[in-house]
């Protein structure tokens, strides 16, 4: 028991010594970081009163250009009048609901590809009367998947232009959507037609 206890009280100096020390270390800190303050204090603040540009003695041979800041002359033609007013400011569309609106818009032309691009290149090989292999669907189906964020973009920007900000048309995904589908019916068209002859064979009647 004696045992236990003077090990105990042997553990309780050395972390008494220890704490000692790291007063007497923090006290040092403290005492020098409030000798530095005192030091910045003493010193006279820095004023600038005048500052003074000599141009005179600038020599400058010849000046030629034209300085754009933010618009170009050239384009200030192509600027149409507009009419500042607070009830008619349009904000542009914000970055969160572009990229809903694209995915809204994406979502529905992936259930397309899926469910009707099969019946579309059915209807153009009936109407080119050409039989192509049905494995072309899955590679055409990848191609337009790849390009549609392009796509997209280009038919949202168009949109908003033609709208000059104004989305409060709640058809404008349909309206892109329906462009979407009309120039896939295309690309299909003119890729099939455009196959080479012995890739694509003619119907028998």
């Amino acid at each position: 028991m004696n045992q236990q206890i003077n090990s105990y009280l042997q553990q309780l100096h050395a972390f008494i010594e220890a704490q000692e020390k790291r007063i007497r270390s923090l006290e040092a800190a403290v005492k020098k970081l409030q000798e530095e303050t005192k030091v910045l204090k003493s010193r006279p603040p820095m004023q600038v009163d005048r500052i003074e540009y000599k141009f005179d003695q600038l020599k400058v041979e010849s000046l030629e250009g034209t300085l754009n800041i933010g618009l170009n002359p050239s384009e200030l033609q192509n600027i149409e009048d507009f009419d500042v007013n607070n009830k008619n400011i349009k904000a542009p569309i914000s970055p969160k609901k572009q990229m809903k609106r694209t995915m809204e818009i994406e979502d529905a032309i992936y259930q397309y590809l899926e469910s009707e691009l099969p019946e579309v290149v059915a209807a153009v090989k009936q109407n080119l009367n050409v039989n192509v292999d049905d494995s072309y669907v899955a590679f055409i189906r990848e191609d337009i998947k790849k390009q549609l964020p392009n796509r997209i973009d280009f038919y949202m920007k168009q949109q908003q232009a033609a709208n000059r900000g104004d989305h409060k048309n709640p058809n404008e995904n349909d309206e892109i959507i329906e462009s979407l589908k009309k120039e896939i019916h295309s690309g299909v068209h003119a890729f099939i037609s455009h196959l080479p002859e012995n890739m694509k064979g003619m119907n028998k009647e």
